[in-house]
């Protein structure tokens, strides 16, 4: 891998950029794809306050086929750039988990779980129409069948008081200092908790290995993948002031390449 990329944090179109890359050259990719939400208006909570939910452009496509389209391509750029015994987590809800997941097994990658996290602080159902959404999957697969992905089996039932770790993982959300705000509002509106990719990066990669994250939105996969003593490549449309908050909250030195 060109150093180049090792460590840094990388603008613009995320299929582009990920072409770029050379293939066979990453071990473990966590992507958090939007989720084509398809949300129709505002969500207003009982007290007539307005939901800051998840409404950014870059969550919106016309339709399906679109959506599945785009989920091809970029799945596709993360096989080709996954090393024979590389393996990737990607996370979603139940607007999409379920097209990414035909698409993965569809490119020949080889699921190996889906993880529930189960949320112990979800948002509320304000409209009260259907049961309280307290959950996303992550698809766990390997490169194919036979690559020989890293799994820290002895690390992951120490870290969990001695027993298996199961596939159902309690964390709660984003709040509190945890969650990055500017000017007192959320900075970016999917800001996945550092707990989760602890776990993800300790049990299925080890110290020095390549963790690329196609989805990079405020910075959390590249921080956790610093503290852990991995590498990261991060792709996004970010805003700057975003990422010099979360790297620099773990500690972690942020280093941006611009192009």
């Amino acid at each position: 891998m060109d150093k180049k990329y090792i460590n840094k944090i990388i603008k613009g179109d995320c299929i582009k950029e990920l072409h770029k890359l050379p293939e066979k050259s990453v071990d473990l990719i966590f992507a958090d794809p939007p989720y084509n939400l398809q949300l129709r208006g505002d969500l207003i909570r009982p007290n007539q306050t307005k939901v800051n939910a998840v409404n950014d452009e870059w969550d919106k496509f016309s339709s399906f086929d679109e959506y599945d389209k785009f989920t091809y391509s970029w799945l596709k750029e993360c096989k080709r750039v996954l090393k024979k015994d590389g393996a990737i987590w990607v996370i979603g809800s139940y607007h999409n988990i379920f097209r990414v997941g035909k698409i993965m097994q569809d490119l020949g990658l080889w699921i190996l779980n889906d993880v529930i996290w189960i949320k112990t602080n979800p948002m509320p159902n304000f409209r009260g129409t259907r049961f309280n959404n307290a959950q996303e999957t992550l698809i766990w697969a390997s490169k194919n069948q036979k690559s020989k992905f890293t799994f820290h089996y002895k690390t992951m039932k120490a870290f969990n008081d001695d027993k298996q770790m199961r596939s159902d993982w309690y964390i709660p959300i984003c709040n509190g200092g945890e969650r990055i705000k500017i000017n007192g509002e959320k900075a970016h509106s999917t800001q996945k908790p550092e707990a989760l990719l602890f776990r993800i990066i300790l049990s299925t990669s080890s110290a020095g290995d390549i963790i690329l994250d196609p989805f990079m939105g405020s910075g959390t996969t590249g921080a956790v993948a610093k503290k852990l003593g991995r590498n990261y490549i991060g792709n996004k449309f970010y805003n700057k002031i975003i990422w010099i908050q979360s790297l620099f909250k773990l500690n972690v030195h942020p280093i941006f390449a611009m192009s």
